[in-house]
């Protein structure tokens, strides 16, 4: 058939035959046949709620004298048939009012008279005057009137302007001249269409009403109402002929409701080639033939109405909703046909069907030529696929009839009943498709029919988008592959499909693409290898994602067939040559407790973890272990060897023999089957957790896992003994707890830190074996036992800290078979605990050393002793004197609170070789950690039972000791250590803590310090001073009072020293010194040579005669005096004179004067001026 064909609407024209037959009517008519179609035509009409809008319209322009006037018929037509609009065409100059009156107004009312009494048309006279002749209808001084006026004021007699003026001028074709009449030419076309509607519209509902009265017929009640459809389809109005044809559907169900089909003939009357014949043909038969005589089939009448509908949906560009109609039609009324498969030719329906859907497509494909789809392209493809998807369900059917396909799933699914085994195929000789019948005849054509139907559907599914459908027809060619015994192909097939269904999660079509995999894999007897493994874990997969539920599993039992494929897993994993990794398996979820507990008898942890089983059947395994992530590099593991996992939930204990605590990120788990791992990965974010209806909320699981205070341990001090200037060392201290120890080694790393560990030495008297280059091993080491190492390395004096790495492996005498290894990471200050400031003060042959002594964090310091003491070597003269008592007892230096020494040194002559500033000192938390455990060794005397819980226990008291500062003042006075927390009263180390607690409350700092010290040399420089000056200002006059403004004689000396210089040879030079007495002026007047040079020598001596006058009384100290050294003429240092350093030091600087009030008279004369 071909496309949907265009309506045209008539519109008559008269006028006199000479006029007709001119050629300027010709031009006219070629002129306003370029004015057409008519277009954006919008009707009001009063039946319906809203504008219609008609974008074009054709019309079609015939001589009023060719149209029959036949009498009306029986049989309802379209409303188009007749003219709906009437043109007369008057050719009269507009002022030949003579003319007009003589002939033309009588030719108006003959065509008047005839056009009038025809029913539903309108009317229009045109008036066509040349250009140059035109005058204005209405002008000012025409007392006559024109033409126009005399032919409106003769025929509008309704008050309805139905005459127009056409201005014609010959060669032009000017719209706007065409403007009025096309105007009125539309609006006569509506008025004539709008009356017709109604009056048909009337008709339909008087019929209507009478359908309860005898002699109604519906068929004869069909036509009259399709009239109205076929109208608006003229109109281009498709979806009120929609609308037409829906109510008469509705009307036809009413019918069949009521059982009375009288106006019917059977329910199909098949002729030949109806089960071939196209669709939506309607010329393929005279169904309105059918109709009127009243013995249409029920098939054929629906068929009909149904290409109707089609056709209009076509014309109005909705082609998608085609192919459902027609889809939804074929389905339904197929399943009607099968009710009387008896009573009709052997696969009619089926090839019914499977003709009707192909014939459908291909008609909606040349409708699709002439409409512009744009977006709804896919739609319109999906449309198509479902049809051919239909089509290929009718060759399932026919295949299973005739034995070329099997009566099994995916071709028995399109069957609504089985098909019996022992059923005898039925003939095939009625079907009339040429290429079916020849397809069911041969089985080679029919597989390559089948094919191509296929492709044909999963082509146009995919270019709608609609994969999943396409990749279930992929399946069934791959079940087809499979049946042809084509196993590799189907193989292939059956195994790349699931990929396509798992990101859109399509369980049930993934789960049976895998079955079909596994089933095609054992059929071609083919190696359970790895690709078979990874096949069958993914049907576990999909599976455990849907509990079974939705899966199309073979007959057997779902617990029978999984437990089968387990079975047959477990072997093939048995068989493997190298593990095989699985990640995030759903069918075994782990879930882990976020506590661990200790294994008090030995080293190590618990965790207890919940193991979810989600298939129906044991799965057997050979281990389970998780892995937690610390800081850097930290990993550990825990481990518990199982045999099998039975479904649901199953709960373990899982051991880790390497000493940790602290909190712990859950990495991953792992669940071991013979040579598969199926590997989980903890550490995701929300986005890409799978959202399976069996997901465990472990993301980022923190497991906490306590401290094991009787675990092997290594720790890392700073030395007993810190030599500035030395090669520095590191103290290693290896605490064994309850360990003894068979073996172990370790090695030390750091950044930029290089570690001699051949020259290790050993701070307790242990043996040592012989070590590497980089690690150390011990041997033999004793439960409860602390082993020092001393281990120098590079200098650090640029860092304040290190990072040190320390791995170390170790073996225990109760499990020699373990090896546990630790990779422990400490961090120890480099820098010294106290900082140390010095200030020097000159007095002649004495030098004065101040050390102030602070801490250098927030923590409190205890000093035993500081010393300053001279080099090795003996130097002659050289005596270092300690300023302060020798009982002076600890001293505790605090943030606020730093520490003074004060030493005097003498000697004969400059000293050139460092001294050392010993001080012995330790942290005030290691004498309160050293006093708890002498306190907790007594009470454990008393009480030997106490001695397994001795390391707790001290533990325990110095926590309670963190959590206060309270104690710290008490015990700096009296050495009383009040412990400020109670234990809990569950706590089961109460009572040997309230024991240790009350021993503690009396305890007494000793008058010789115990428990260990450390030492710090620090080297001394003895600073370099070539000239020490000492200036003394001495009042001679000393025995008498002295009073302001008196006049007071003193005298100035300088006493200058070399014993500090460079060597002893600077006692025989000179220096030009440079003396300056201080300026006070609101004390003193100092009169004399206040300011001056001298020449200083070694032990000589300068004096200077002044006067000093005292400005008011009081008490003063004299003024202070600067000395400088000159530049030395005969040194020059960095292209300069070098100036010898200089100290001075003011002898009367301690001094106070007395000054009196001066008492008396003063005369003062004032000049007053002349007057």
């Amino acid at each position: 058939m071909a496309g949907p064909k265009k309506s045209v609407i008539i519109v008559s024209y008269s006028s006199t035959q000479s006029f007709l037959s001119s050629s300027s009517w010709t031009q006219i008519l070629q002129t306003l046949h370029s004015q057409l179609p008519l277009r954006n035509i919008h009707w009001k009409s009063a039946s319906r709620p809203s504008i219609r809008t008609i974008h074009e319209l054709d019309v079609s322009l015939v001589n009023l004298d060719t149209i029959r006037d036949e009498h009306t018929s029986q049989i309802p037509t379209t409303l188009l048939e007749r003219p709906l609009l009437n043109i007369y065409v008057i050719t009269c100059e507009n002022n030949d009012l003579e003319a007009y009156r003589a002939t033309v107004k009588k030719q108006i009312k003959e065509w008047h008279a005839t056009v009038s009494s025809r029913k539903n048309q309108e009317w229009l006279i045109l008036h066509v005057v040349r250009a140059d002749t035109r005058v204005q209808s209405g002008a000012f001084f025409t007392l006559k009137g024109s033409v126009l006026d005399k032919v409106r004021a003769d025929f509008n007699i309704d008050k309805r302007e139905r005459c127009v003026q056409l201005v014609w001028s010959t060669g032009t074709n000017n719209p706007a001249a065409w403007a009025e009449f096309l105007n009125k030419l539309r609006d006569g076309v509506l008025s004539a269409f709008e009356s017709a509607v109604i009056q048909r519209e009337e008709d339909v509902r008087r019929s209507e009403g009478q359908r309860q009265m005898p002699g109604w017929n519906f068929c004869t009640f069909f036509i009259l109402k399709e009239s109205l459809a076929t109208s608006f389809e003229g109109m281009t109005l498709y979806d009120d002929a929609l609308v037409v044809y829906e109510e008469l559907e509705i009307s036809f169900y009413q019918v069949l409701k009521e059982k009375n089909l009288s106006w019917f003939g059977t329910l199909i009357t098949p002729s030949p080639t109806d089960d071939s014949a196209p669709l939506l043909s309607i010329s393929k038969k005279t169904y309105k033939d059918l109709i009127l005589a009243n013995n249409i089939s029920v098939f054929d009448f629906r068929i009909y109405v149904l290409s109707r509908q089609c056709e209009l949906l076509a014309k109005a560009g909705r082609l998608t909703e085609v192919c459902k109609k027609v889809g939804v039609f074929l389905s339904a009324f197929g399943r009607r046909l099968r009710e009387i498969e008896s009573e009709i030719p052997p696969l009619f329906v089926e090839s019914w069907i499977y003709s009707s859907a192909l014939s459908a497509v291909e008609q909606c494909d040349t409708w699709s030529s002439s409409v512009d789809l744009d977006a709804k392209r896919p739609a319109f493809n999906a449309g198509k696929a479902e049809l051919l998807e239909l089509a290929r369900n009718q060759l399932d059917m026919l295949g299973i009839e005739t034995r070329f396909l099997p009566c099994k799933p995916p071709f028995s699914s399109a069957l609504l009943v089985p098909i019996p085994e022992n059923l005898q195929p039925k003939s095939t000789e009625s079907i009339s498709n040429t290429q079916l019948s020849t397809a069911l005849k041969d089985q080679d054509a029919f597989y390559d029919l089948y094919i191509l139907t296929t492709n044909r559907a999963i082509d146009l599914y995919a270019k709608s988008g609609r994969r999943k459908f396409a990749l279930k027809l992929h399946g069934s060619l791959a079940a087809l592959d499979l049946h042809r015994g084509r196993l590799d192909t189907a193989l292939a097939t059956y195994n790349s499909l699931p990929a396509h269904y798992a990101p859109h999660s399509w369980t049930s079509l993934e789960a049976v693409m895998l079955a079909r995999a596994l089933e095609t894999h054992e059929t071609a007897r083919k190696p359970k290898d790895r690709e078979w493994i990874h096949v069958l874990l993914a049907f576990f997969k999909t599976y455990a994602e849907s509990g079974g539920e939705e899966l199309l599993l073979p007959e057997e039992s779902k617990v029978t067939y999984v437990s089968r494929l387990m079975s047959a897993l477990e072997t093939a994993v048995s068989n493997l040559d190298t593990d095989l990794s699985h990640p995030d398996h759903p069918a075994l979820k782990v879930q882990v407790s976020s506590d661990a507990s200790l294994d008090e008898s030995r080293d190590g942890s618990y965790v207890e973890v919940t193991v979810h089983n989600h298939l129906p059947c044991p799965i057997p395994i050979s281990e389970v272990s998780i892995l937690l992530a610390g800081r850097d590099l930290e990993r550990f593991r825990f481990t518990s060897v199982n045999e099998s996992l039975a479904p649901g939930k199953s709960k373990l204990k899982l051991f880790c023999p390497i000493p940790c605590y602290g909190s712990f990120l859950l990495d991953s788990s792992e669940i071991r089957m013979r040579r598969l791992l199926l590997q989980s990965s903890h550490r995701r974010t929300g986005h890409n957790a799978k959202n399976t209806r069996y997901a465990v909320k472990d993301n980022n699981l923190l497991v906490r896992i306590p401290r094991d205070l009787l675990a092997f341990d290594v720790r890392l001090r700073q030395p007993p003994l810190v030599a500035l200037g030395a090669p520095p060392s590191l103290l290693v201290v290896i605490t064994t707890g309850r360990n003894a120890v068979l073996t172990t080694s370790f090695n030390l790393s750091a950044a930029s830190v290089t570690f001699d560990c051949q020259g290790v030495t050993s701070t307790t008297r242990i043996t040592l074996p012989d070590s590497t280059s980089d690690r150390i091993s011990l041997r033999d080491l004793p439960e409860d036992k602390e082993i020092e190492l001393l281990i120098p390395h590079s200098d650090v004096s640029s860092f304040h800290s290190i990072k040190v790495v320390i791995e170390v492996d170790y073996i225990t005498v109760s499990e020699p078979l373990i090896t546990r290894s630790l990779r422990l990471t400490r961090v120890i200050n480099t820098t010294l605990p106290v900082s140390v400031n010095v200030e020097d003060f000159f007095r002649g042959k004495r030098l004065f050393s101040k050390f102030i002594v602070s801490t250098s964090s927030h923590q409190h310091v205890r000093i035993s002793n500081a010393r300053l003491e001279p080099p090795d070597t003996e130097s002659s003269g050289l005596k270092i004197l300690a300023c302060s008592s020798s009982n002076r007892g600890i001293i505790t230096v605090t943030p606020v609170q730093p520490a003074q020494f004060l030493f005097q040194i003498n000697s004969n002559g400059p000293v050139r070789e460092a001294l050392s500033l010993d001080i012995t000192y330790r942290m005030l938390r290691e004498e309160v950690e050293f006093v708890v455990e002498e306190a907790v060794e007594r009470a454990i005397v008393e009480n030997p039972s106490w001695k397994m819980h001795r390391i707790p226990l001290v533990s325990k008291l110095i926590q309670m000791l963190e959590m206060d500062a309270s104690w710290v003042e008490i015990y700096g006075i009296s050495g009383e250590l009040h412990i400020p927390q109670s234990p809990a009263s569950d706590d089961a180390l109460r009572e040997p803590i309230e024991i240790v607690q009350k021993a503690l409350r009396s305890h007494k700092h000793p008058e010789t310090s115990t428990g260990p010290w450390h030492d710090i040399k620090i080297p001394v420089d003895v600073p370099i001073m070539n000239i020490v000056a000492a200036a003394q200002i001495r009042i001679t006059q000393r025995d008498s009072a002295l009073y302001a403004g008196q006049p007071i004689p003193a005298t100035l000396t300088v006493h200058s020293s070399f014993h500090w210089g460079t060597s002893a040879n600077d006692r025989e030079r000179q220096y030009v010194m440079q003396y300056d007495v201080e300026e006070m002026v609101k004390e003193w007047l100092v009169s004399g040579k206040k300011r001056g040079t001298f020449i200083a020598t070694d032990d000589g001596t300068f004096t200077v005669p002044l006067t000093l006058v005292a400005l008011h009384h009081g008490e003063f100290t004299l003024p202070k005096v600067t000395i400088n050294a000159l530049p030395l003429a005969d040194v020059v240092t960095m292209g300069s004179m070098a100036i010898p350093n200089t100290e001075t030091y003011q002898v009367h600087g301690a001094e106070k004067i007395l000054i009196s009030p001066r008492g008396g008279r003063s005369t003062f004369v004032l000049g007053m001026g002349s007057t």
